[in-house]
């Protein structure tokens, strides 16, 4: 256990590799129940405990595989540290499973840390699609967009992001576009869920 909180934090402290694997799909099909794909980093902004693992659901759209959060945090984030972008596009398909405060599967882009990314989320508790800016750990709301997302089932979310212009898909239709300047940068991609919010992540894609 303290190996892998020392290589986790290393991981942290060392952000996202330079260069490496620009584009690729990640279906968790390989990876042990139980555990989390190589690279992978899960943690939390703000106060909480994350549980990121894959885990098996028969239902999954590249089936038996998932990635999984089902742990209870302020905000729950999981990223592939082999991968740095800063122009491209990623996406995912989500199912949200529980949650009383919230329901929600997200995209992170040009992850810098824990505390500074960007995010886009769709919630099924209230229905909508909306985007964000996380600094220092304070996470501003940009934009919103109301859609059915329904518990239990399957969506897509995509973001696209060329310099400060982003721009977000909900299952096959435009939802937000966003102008923003904050983290010009390079950074990892990754998911994203809120509070008590199940969910589970599948055939993640990204590429420039």
């Amino acid at each position: 256990m303290k190996t892998f909180v020392w290589m986790a934090a290393a991981l942290a402290l060392a952000g996202c590799a330079t260069g490496r694997h620009t584009a690729g799909t990640v279906n968790f099909e390989d990876v042990q129940p139980g555990r989390l794909p190589a690279a992978w980093l899960g943690g939390v902004t703000g106060g909480g405990q994350a549980h990121w693992s894959v885990e098996e659901d028969a239902t999954a759209p590249s089936p038996p595989h998932v990635l999984k959060q089902s742990g209870e945090a302020k905000f729950c984030w999981c990223v592939q540290t082999n991968t740095s972008l800063r122009d491209g596009f990623v996406e995912v398909r989500f199912k949200p499973l529980s949650g009383k405060e919230d329901q929600a599967g997200g995209l992170i882009w040009r992850w810098q840390d824990g505390d500074n990314y960007y995010v886009a989320r769709a919630n099924a508790l209230e229905d909508n699609v909306t985007i964000y800016h996380t600094i220092h750990g304070v996470r501003t709301e940009k934009g919103r967009a109301a859609f059915k997302v329904a518990s239990n089932q399957w969506h897509d979310l995509r973001v696209d992001f060329h310099g400060p212009r982003f721009a977000v898909t909900f299952d096959g239709r435009h939802a937000l576009s966003w102008e923003d300047g904050t983290f010009p940068n390079a950074g990892c991609v990754g998911v994203w869920t809120k509070a008590d919010s199940v969910t589970e992540f599948d055939d993640f894609r990204w590429g420039n």
